[in-house]
This record gives structure tokens, sequence and C-alpha cells, in this order.
């Protein structure tokens, strides 16, 4: 599987480390809800399909990446920079 970093091009999988769905809300830290926190760190979907992502090129520029990536066939339709800079530089 390749996924396409905005700095550095194309790269194998094997540079990046999975960093969870793309779609989870977490609660407010300060909340004392304790069905939102079950929810939030036990209740995974396991979607078919098109799914966003987030992974950090950990092996290259170690920036963040949100990715969509299709669950049946491991094909990235996009990946972009969770924030629109790299390392403080524009």
């Amino acid at each position: 599987m390749l996924i396409t970093c905005p700095y550095c091009g194309p790269r194998d999988v094997s540079e990046f480390t999975y960093q969870g769905d793309g779609n989870r809300q977490r609660p407010a830290p300060n909340s004392q809800n304790l069905d939102a926190w079950n929810e939030y760190v036990y209740d995974r979907l396991n979607p078919a399909g098109d799914h966003n992502e987030i992974w950090q090129h950990s092996g290259g520029c170690r920036i963040h990446l949100r990715v969509v990536r299709n669950t049946l066939t491991h094909a990235v339709s996009s990946a972009v920079a969770v924030r629109g800079h790299h390392g403080g530089k524009p």
C-alpha cells in the first residue's frame, strides 16, 4: 500500500504509523460523562468502503495526515496534512 505524503511523495505504508479513526470525537477533557468516555475508548465501527483515518509519517517528515482509505481494497484516495503547515514552515 502506498500513501502519498504531501512533502515526501509516494511512500510505502511501512514508513507510516496508524493513529486512529479520523471520525471519532473526543469528549471534553473535564467531562464526567462515563457513557461518552466508554464510547470514545471502547466502541469501534468496522466500515466497509471509504474510511477517514489519521496516519503519521513516522519514518519520514513526521507530519500527521488525514487519509481516506478503502477498507476493502486498501486503495488510498486522498492524503492531506492535518495542519496546513509542516514544522512551522509554510
